[in-house]
């Protein structure tokens, strides 16, 4: 059957909510291609958003999970664990920023990791308010599209959400927010709506994901921990789609010169398998009572096994050093461009987290119509691409950390002919 079949079929089954960006089936991947079933070959740039840092299929891991299915596949960590599920939190604790004496808990979406992010520091603080950020994004559950600072199509028509959310402007040079800015808006909260002694965390992306590829400046940050310290509110590093070398080190929150209170991690943890967790300073981790977290598929056994291999993987194979490179090929070959497409308004990257923006070189006004033409258009060309951005108008790259260079030179041209037949 047809791709275009499979579409009709899934149309008839699955509700529209849950929309794919491509009309293509998926018959084998590997590393950073993919085949659909009708034969033809893609580039993947978009790694299932940040998923696949490892690439598919690395077969390292692929081992790993079948030795693991060998064993066994589930017995639920909190009634009888076993030694992955210590492993995993004994490596991810050691590697998480700062000295501090760390704990985690394992759940298995990022979403959950973010609900008992929230959780734990109500638990801690005896404090219900949370301050996140316009553009972050934080999940679909209901606390955390709450926490989440983009409309259409993660809220709408899903309200009312948690009480006690509130939103303040995350730092965009490019959009002409300044730290100042930011942080006058935190103190007009406190002022206005919620004082900061009722208030339990700030949550932030040190880069944001779906709202765009916008990094947290170190001082935006730095001051962040600051006014945290002083009113006794935790901070949560939001590292789902930073984490695991992604960014060029092992966590975004190691360039900003901080140490968070807590971090949630996810997607590429495990190399596709679904695992999410929450490391945090281990007296803040304590202060929920046993049974108040976790999950009967929380930190599963194929997830762990998988997230030991991928940290092998990223030390062994240096992965981080492979995504500084890839965001240095690819963010000069798209500066490249900007002359000859001043449709590009801006290229930005922390390690291979590459943004290109598109808008008007006239107006300045966000050209989400073209960037979702290009997804469309370089899928025709065999590149899977992935747009983000409040206004929609943002290209997000992310290859995966073990793409062959000559992959990543064809992907390359295949988006900029895709754009040139566009522009």
């Amino acid at each position: 059957m047809s791709n275009q079949a499979w579409q009709a079929r899934k149309q008839q089954v699955i509700a529209q909510g849950m929309g794919n960006l491509n009309p293509l089936y998926v018959e084998t991947a590997k590393n950073a291609e993919i085949w659909d079933i009708e034969g033809n070959r893609y580039i993947d740039f978009g790694s299932g958003i940040a998923v696949n840092n490892t690439g598919h299929s690395h077969p390292r891991i692929v081992e790993a999970v079948k030795a693991q299915l060998d064993n066994f596949s589930h017995t639920c960590a909190m009634v009888t664990p076993y030694t992955s599920f210590v492993e995993l939190a004994e490596q991810l604790t050691a590697r998480a920023p700062g000295n501090t004496a760390k704990k985690a808990v394992f759940l298995t979406t990022g979403a959950e990791a973010v609900e008992n992010a929230i959780k734990v520091a109500r638990a801690h603080t005896k404090r219900s308010g949370v301050i996140a950020f316009k553009g972050g994004f934080h999940g679909r559950t209901n606390m955390t599209m709450g926490l989440t600072g983009k409309v259409a199509p993660y809220k709408a028509g899903f309200g009312p959400f948690p009480g006690e959310i509130y939103h303040a402007p995350y730092p965009n040079a490019f959009h002409g927010i300044s730290i100042e800015d930011s942080l006058q808006a935190i103190e007009d909260l406190f002022a206005c709506d919620i004082e900061p002694s009722r208030v339990a965390a700030i949550i932030f992306e040190p880069v944001q994901g779906e709202g765009g590829f916008y990094q947290a400046p170190p001082a935006f940050a730095q001051a962040l921990r600051e006014l945290c310290d002083k009113h006794g509110i935790l901070l949560i590093a939001d590292e789902i789609q930073t984490g695991f070398a992604r960014t060029g080190k092992m966590f975004a929150t190691e360039y900003l010169g901080i140490e968070p209170d807590m971090m949630t991690m996810a997607k590429g943890i495990a190399g596709g398998f679904p695992i999410s967790a929450l490391v945090g300073k281990a007296d803040i981790m304590d202060a929920a009572g046993p049974g108040g977290l976790g999950g009967t598929y929380a930190g599963s056994p194929l997830g762990c096994a998988a997230g030991l291999e991928v940290l092998k993987i990223i030390d062994e194979e240096q992965l981080c050093e492979k995504a500084l490179k890839i965001g240095e090929v690819m963010t000069s070959h798209f500066r490249s461009l900007q002359s000859d497409f001043p449709v590009i308004g801006e290229v930005r990257n922390l390690g291979a987290m590459i943004a290109v923006e598109f808008v008007d070189p006239q107006s300045g006004a966000p050209m989400a119509d073209l960037t979702k033409s290009l997804v469309a258009q370089a899928r025709e060309e065999g590149v899977i691409l992935l747009s983000c951005g409040v206004k929609g108008n943002v290209i997000r790259f992310l290859p995966a950390l073990t793409i062959e260079d000559e992959i990543l030179a064809e992907g390359i041209e295949k988006v900029k002919k895709a754009l040139a037949a566009l522009v």
